[in-house]
């Protein structure tokens, strides 16, 4: 069972990020505050969730939160900064969304950026495999998860080459043959290794 906060009688987000590992398509992150006392026994990691459980649980989410925001760093964005700091910067812009200021941050993985509001930094504390631990990081990581995917779904009918309509741009098989025949797309980060063990010089189509 999820623990409902790491630490107790204060606005505590969790933030957790999609898309970090993919070719193609912005990194997507979200913040969450649940109430106190929340509870919610379906509420889990989102990679252990049936895509309809995760919809499901979006919608409890978004009616039982306090507050939730997304944040989104374009694929020209992870090209300038870099992944990690992408996905990190993601979060911050998440943060930035609330309409509720929180007093902690609990993020999912062991690394992060201090993040500062009103020129103070809000302290926060790192947890690898978090989105399995805390509810909060839990509903952030499926509202990054199903707003990503919905988002690669979008691409996909603009670009239907490349099978984001269900590997959400991560580097399958089916994705890097799209990318061999058909080049690249302006939504592919360039700085990826996007044809793994051989690279070739991809035109943007």
């Amino acid at each position: 069972m999820l623990l409902p906060y790491y630490k107790e009688g204060v606005m505590e987000a969790g933030c957790d990020e999609a898309g970090r590992g993919c070719l193609a398509g912005s990194v997507y992150a979200a913040a969450v505050i649940l109430p106190p006392d929340y509870h919610n026994d379906l509420l889990n990691d989102s990679k252990q969730l049936t895509a309809k459980q995760r919809y499901g649980l979006r919608t409890e989410i978004e009616r039982d939160a306090v507050a939730w925001a997304l944040g989104i760093v374009t694929a020209q964005e992870i090209d300038e900064m870099n992944i990690l700091r992408a996905s990190i910067t993601a979060m911050h812009r998440a943060i930035d969304g609330l309409k509720v200021k929180p007093q902690h941050l609990i993020i999912d993985g062991n690394r992060f950026m201090p993040y500062k509001r009103e020129g103070m930094v809000v302290p926060h504390t790192t947890i690898v495999k978090g989105d399995g631990k805390y509810l909060s990081i839990a509903a952030a990581s499926i509202l990054a998860k199903t707003y990503r995917d919905d988002y690669m779904k979008e691409l996909h009918r603009e670009y239907p080459f490349y099978g984001w309509e269900h590997n959400a741009g991560y580097p399958t098989k089916e994705h890097r043959k799209g990318i061999e025949e058909h080049g690249t797309t302006p939504y592919h980060r360039m700085t990826f290794n996007l044809l793994g063990a051989v690279q070739l010089e991809l035109p943007f189509g």
